[in-house]
């Protein structure tokens, strides 16, 4: 391992650590725990506004964490480390014509980093969530001890799905060090077509993902060029080949809306004035940016009230106030308490990331 104090944003910390094997991992948590350290886990730094985090002791980099352990491009799956770029693992993918079905606009994410936050593809309509696509993980835990979970086949029955439950955890059950994915094949074929109606297009061509930013709604579709073909007269719209896929918005403030997809549409209407989004319709997701928090209490509650909710994703330091960045506690938060003690016991990894405090 080496001491590293050149990582981009990253917060100052008494160490900053970059381990190259998840032994490293874990000598790096058993010693935080030891010693009651915060540890605060980086991969591409472009998820850390989540939560209520600490100032940590130790920021522990995945970037060395990155070889590609297993590519079966006959089995259609993937076993990478949580520090490769999202960016580098999908271009090597399209040389085969697979997908891990990643964030399309990853910037310098990670793999650990969107396994740890549980962020989606636009297309995860059609292709499934992330945690649906995830078959293994090699995770350390606070106490330091490496644990695997799944399987390296698609096909896997056999013990209990803690590999899902990294999915979105923030770290909190021990540091993602490598995953297996299940992949997907890609058509030879591929279009967007800028429609009127979000709903009549999810009848009509079963899309990959039918997407609304900022009033104009596009669909893309993939398959066969006849397929294509064909779903672009039934959609008969204006098309153009390939997919461009949308950045998520930008501004001070960025925001994650979640609704029941019948409300999507209701949801886009009650955004304040001037919030800038990307509506995933037949989804129910909603990412938006904006310059405030003006009416975001409002919006909160309408979508709370709905069995949904507003997280914030980003803000400026100290800007949020009162304005607690996942709203109200979920009801299962004491049995999220209770599972985190049997992995974190002295709560070292990423803490305050979670709604509750946790």
């Amino acid at each position: 391992m080496r001491l590293q104090t050149d990582i981009d944003e990253a917060p100052e910390a008494e160490l900053v650590l970059a381990p190259k094997t998840p032994n490293d991992v874990a000598d790096i948590l058993r010693y935080a725990t030891e010693k009651q350290m915060k540890v605060q886990v980086w991969g591409g730094g472009t998820r850390q506004g989540y939560g209520s985090p600490p100032q940590p002791d130790i920021v522990l980099s995945t970037a060395r964490l990155s070889d590609v352990e297993a590519w079966e491009p006959d089995d259609l799956t993937l076993v990478v480390g949580a520090g490769a770029k999202v960016a580098e693992v999908e271009g090597m993918l399209a040389e085969r014509n697979q997908t891990a079905a990643l964030p399309e606009v990853p910037g310098s994410s990670t793999i650990g980093g969107v396994v740890a936050t549980g962020v989606s593809s636009l297309r995860r309509g059609r292709l499934y969530p992330i945690r649906d696509r995830v078959l293994e993980v090699t995770a350390v835990t606070g106490e330091g001890h490496i644990v695997r979970s799944g399987g390296r086949v698609v096909k896997n029955v056999t013990g209990y799905d803690l590999h899902r439950l990294h999915v979105g955890a923030f770290g909190s059950l021990g540091v993602v060090v490598s995953v297996c994915f299940k992949l997907w094949p890609v058509p030879p074929a591929a279009a967007t077509v800028t429609v009127d109606d979000p709903t009549r297009a999810l009848v009509l061509a079963r899309p990959l993902a039918v997407l609304e930013e900022n009033g104009t709604t596009r669909v893309f579709v993939w398959g066969t060029s006849k397929e294509v073909e064909a779903k672009i007269r039934r959609l008969g719209g204006e098309s153009v080949e390939g997919h461009d896929w949308p950045a998520d918005p930008t501004g001070p403030f960025r925001w994650s809306l979640r609704v029941p997809p019948a409300l999507t549409s209701e949801a886009i209407s009650r955004l304040p004035s001037g919030w800038r989004y990307l509506a995933v319709h037949g989804v129910g997701e909603i990412r938006a940016g904006s310059d405030d928090l003006e009416d975001a209490a409002e919006l909160r509650a309408w979508a709370e009230s709905h069995g949904g909710h507003l997280v914030v994703v980003d803000a400026p330091a100290g800007e949020l106030g009162d304005f607690d960045p996942w709203g109200g506690v979920p009801p299962a938060v004491e049995l999220q308490r209770r599972l985190i003690a049997q992995f974190d016991p002295a709560r070292v990894i990423n803490p305050g990331r979670l709604p509750g405090g946790l």
